[in-house]
């Protein structure tokens, strides 16, 4: 699927740039470095595409500086104490455990049987740390979905297990929202009853109503195909964005939504310039503008409108957006690719490429 996805992608830029890009029959041709076609991303001081991070969406230093602790030294000490010092309710404790346990997860598939080592040691030496057990449970989430697939016996025994551990850490620290937000992943995967996912929402909704993450957790369970509809997902998004605070994300929620059901619709030029996309884009837009500077899943929102802004050739957004998220790319849409740091630099590449054929340049881009 995600070749699939890559070979869409590729058509739809070659579609979308063929003032910018040459190409043959449909393919996109590569631009011979110094040629007048050819548009250089580092010129705009974009991080080159070996240098992503793909482990977390946004700038956090503190986290950053603390995953390059533990992954350098294999202790987990520093990763306790960050996790304790972060509010349990807001935005930031989801993202830093999530980042945790992609980093886990990304350093196991690099070395099988030795990577992670410290997340082990961690759970093992402080069962009582809710911190651990938070990150242990989005870890085994995340295993799920990367190694195996829905209806696969690791699949299940995996999810099983994070079920298991998310209740160990809601136990652990009862007013955390976070065990239940990664609890939204395990219902999705193991496919909870309206009734039974009812249940978990409302334990969510108790501890933080207004939580951006939990809300793109519960949009991806309406989203699946074995529990709702393409209806129920823009039901459950429209609700959310109307209720939404001013300074609220959730405004953004449609156009994850939107982007859920690309599959069921024409990847053709004309769906993006559709009503459905133009307001869905709008909202997030709004939102990302709204949203205070330092908001933790701003990055996830602005990730999300590179790759329709790019697709809608609407490049001067596009770049505007790349100024603020530019190094780290560990978000949807790239997450969803086997080679996230590949496809975004190729939308990036076609951001940077499409503003230039516009007259645009170095220096005339906001920063």
């Amino acid at each position: 699927m995600e070749i699939l996805w890559f070979l869409l992608a590729l058509g739809l830029l070659a579609a979308a740039l063929s003032p910018v890009l040459r190409r043959g029959r449909g393919v996109i041709r590569q631009v011979a470095p110094g040629s007048p076609d050819a548009a250089d991303p580092e010129a705009y001081g974009f991080v080159r595409q070996e240098e992503l991070d793909v482990r977390v969406p946004g700038r956090d230093d503190e986290l950053l500086h603390v995953l390059d602790v533990v992954q350098g030294t294999g202790q987990w000490g520093a990763a306790s104490r960050l996790l304790e010092a972060t509010p349990a309710l807001g935005e930031s404790r989801w993202q830093r455990v999530q980042g945790f346990a992609g980093a886990a997860s990304l350093e196991l598939a690099s070395r099988p049987g030795a990577g992670a080592r410290w997340l082990r040691e961690w759970r093992v030496e402080a069962p009582k740390d809710p911190g651990a057990a938070a990150v242990q449970a989005e870890f085994l989430v995340q295993q799920a979905w990367r190694t195996s697939r829905p209806g696969q016996e690791e699949f299940r025994i995996l999810l099983e297990e994070a079920r298991t551990v998310c209740g160990e850490a809601a136990l652990l620290a009862p007013g955390d929202p976070v065990p239940y937000i990664v609890e939204l992943s395990v219902a999705r995967g193991l496919a909870y009853s309206s009734a039974e996912f009812d249940l978990l929402w409302a334990k969510v909704m108790d501890r933080a109503p207004a939580h951006m993450g939990a809300h793109l957790q519960a949009l991806r369970y309406w989203s699946a195909s074995w529990h709702g509809s393409r209806e129920d997902a823009d039901r459950f998004a429209s609700s959310a964005a109307a209720r939404a605070p001013r300074d609220s994300l959730l405004a953004a929620l449609p156009l994850f939504a939107l982007y859920e059901h690309l599959p069921e619709v024409n990847l053709v030029r004309s769906f993006y310039r559709g009503e459905a996309v133009t307001k869905a884009v709008a909202g997030a837009m709004f939102a990302a503008h709204t949203a205070r500077p330092d908001d933790p899943v701003l990055p996830h929102v602005r990730h999300l409108l590179v790759l329709f802004l790019v697709r809608m050739s609407r490049w001067g957004e596009a770049m505007t957006q790349l100024v603020h998220v530019d190094g780290q790319v560990g978000a949807v849409p790239w997450t969803y690719s086997a080679d996230p740091a590949g496809e975004y630099a190729l939308h990036r590449a076609a951001a940077v490429a499409g503003y230039e054929a516009n007259g645009g340049s170095p220096a005339t881009l906001p920063r």
